[in-house]
C-alpha cells in the first residue's frame, strides 16, 4: 500500500520549499497536480525528472479519486497545487478524505500558506482568526451578513484582483471604518501589504488604474492599541 503525500509549494518564490517537500517529490514516482504545466516548471527548476504527473483539479477532482486511490494501492502520490499547501481553497480535501475511508495513510508536509503569510504580515491581532476563502461571485453581501457576529475575529478572505474594490465596499458597508490590511503578490518581486483603515484602503487602490497579482485580504474590528 502506498502513501498520500501533501506537499506544500512556494507561493512565488520558488526558493520557498522545504528540503523535505523536495525529497519527496523525488521519491515518488506519481505527482497529483492541479496544473502539470505549472508543476512541471516547479519540478523542471529543481531538477527533478521522470514523474508522471496527474492532472488533479476542479472540476474533474472527483472524477480523478478513483484513477489516484489505484495508484495508490501500490505506489506513493504526491498531491500538490499550482501555490501553497493543498486544501486550502485549492483541490485536495476529497482525495484525502478519500484516503482515510480507504484506509490510506496521508502524510502532510507543512509548508507556505498565503493565509498564514498575510495574516503574520498583516499587523492585526493573530491570537483568534477566521479563514473564510473566497467570497461567493453571487450573494456576497449575505456572505459577510454571516461574519458579522466575529467583530473580535481578524477575518482573512481571497480575492480576486478585479473584485477587489467591489470586495473593500462590502466590508465597509457590513461592517463600518473596520482596519483592514490588503496583502498582494505575496513572497514575489512586487510584493506589498496596504494597511489602514478601509476608507483609506478603497482610497489607495482606487488610484491604481489597473491591480494585479493574488490578493488577500484580511480585517478586524477589533480596537487596536497603538501601545507595544
Amino acid at each position: 500500500m502506498g502513501k498520500l503525500y501533501v506537499v506544500p509549494t512556494p507561493i512565488g518564490n520558488l526558493k520557498d520549499i522545504t528540503l523535505r517537500a523536495l525529497d519527496v517529490l523525488r521519491d515518488v514516482d506519481y505527482v497529483a497536480c492541479e496544473d502539470t504545466r505549472r508543476t512541471r516548471i516547479l519540478l523542471n527548476h529543481y531538477e527533478i525528472k521522470g514523474k508522471r504527473l496527474i492532472p488533479y483539479y476542479e472540476p474533474k477532482e472527483r472524477s480523478q479519486i478513483p484513477k489516484i486511490i489505484n495508484i495508490l494501492r501500490e505506489h506513493d502520490v504526491a498531491l500538490v497545487t499550482d501555490a501553497g499547501t493543498p486544501a486550502i481553497s485549492d483541490p485536495g480535501f476529497r482525495l484525502i478524505r478519500a484516503c482515510i475511508e480507504e484506509g490510506i495513510e496521508v502524510e502532510v508536509l507543512p509548508g507556505p500558506s498565503a493565509m498564514i503569510t498575510a495574516l503574520v504580515g498583516s499587523g492585526l491581532p493573530t491570537d483568534r482568526f477566521l479563514f473564510a476563502g473566497f467570497p461567493p461571485k453571487k450573494g456576497t453581501g449575505g456572505f459577510f451578513e454571516e461574519l458579522k457576529s466575529c467583530d473580535d475575529t481578524t477575518i482573512v478572505i481571497y480575492e480576486s484582483p478585479k473584485r477587489l474594490l467591489k470586495t473593500l465596499n462590502l466590508i465597509r458597508e457590513t461592517f463600518g471604518e473596520v482596519s483592514v490590511c490588503v496583502a498582494r503578490e505575496l513572497t514575489k518581486v512586487h510584493e506589498e501589504f496596504v494597511r489602514g483603515s478601509v476608507s483609506e484602503v478603497i482610497e489607495e487602490f482606487g488610484r491604481r488604474k489597473n491591480i494585479k497579482g493574488e490578493v488577500v485580504i484580511l480585517f478586524s474590528g477589533k480596537k487596536l492599541s497603538t501601545s507595544y
